[in-house]
């Protein structure tokens, strides 16, 4: 699982980073709200984990600027102890849980850990796109009323552009996703998917297209 870290106390940082990595999770740490919010809009993150007393944009800010753009990804907000109004603004705008420093390692774990699941149990069986709809159930795959069923592979794969639109997601960050941390798969292989992907749509005259960077990755888009 990939967390990003956005702690302004760098100290703060160090330790929460060197916990967690000990639990086996990734974690790209920043100190302020504006690299927080380049980082979650050009990777993909499982959580988030945001201080809401930030320099250059606060948590709020950052939080209200993802929610407001689509992004799904459970947000744990730190806060002091006296920021009730923080707390309740944050659960409004959309976060999903916060924790009132000073805290204890192992309640931060149980939160990450309730968050992580709580967005596995809460994800539709009915994604969409523009006019193209995934049930993750069934694998099938519909769009201009037509419809086709996915692989597997094929339908993890879908899943995760479509939970991620508009995000470009990096070819090694697929793999793990769809193939898993100990896959002997090779990058290639994300190419692969990604083309079978591209003429399923084609064959559905979806109005959205995988789009791709080179040297950074893929994401889903609606294009005209």
């Amino acid at each position: 699982m990939k967390l990003l870290l956005a702690e302004d106390e760098v100290s703060m940082s160090e330790a929460l980073t060197d916990i967690l990595t000990f639990h086996n999770y990734l974690v790209d740490a920043v100190y302020d709200g504006e690299a927080a919010l380049a980082y979650a809009r050009s990777a993909h993150y499982d959580g988030i984990i945001l201080d809401i007393m930030m320099p250059k944009k606060s948590g709020l800010e950052v939080l209200s600027e993802l929610r407001g753009t689509g992004c799904r990804t459970p947000i744990l907000l730190l806060t002091a102890k006296s920021e009730v109004d923080d707390r309740i603004q944050g659960l409004d705008m959309g976060a999903d849980d916060y924790l009132p420093k000073p805290f204890h390692m192992k309640e931060l774990l149980a939160r990450i850990r309730a968050m992580l699941r709580r967005r596995e149990e809460f994800t539709p069986d009915i994604l969409t796109c523009g006019q193209v709809s995934l049930n993750t159930s069934s694998y099938e795959l519909c769009a201009q009323g037509k419809s086709l069923v996915l692989s597997r592979t094929e339908c993890r794969l879908m899943e995760l552009l479509m939970l991620n639109q508009g995000i470009y997601l990096s070819s090694d960050t697929i793999l793990e996703k769809v193939w898993g941390y100990d896959t002997n798969a090779e990058i290639g292989t994300v190419w692969v998917y990604i083309s079978y992907l591209r003429r399923r749509l084609s064959s559905l005259n979806a109005n959205v297209q995988i789009q791709a960077k080179r040297g950074i990755g893929y994401t889903l888009e609606v294009v005209p």
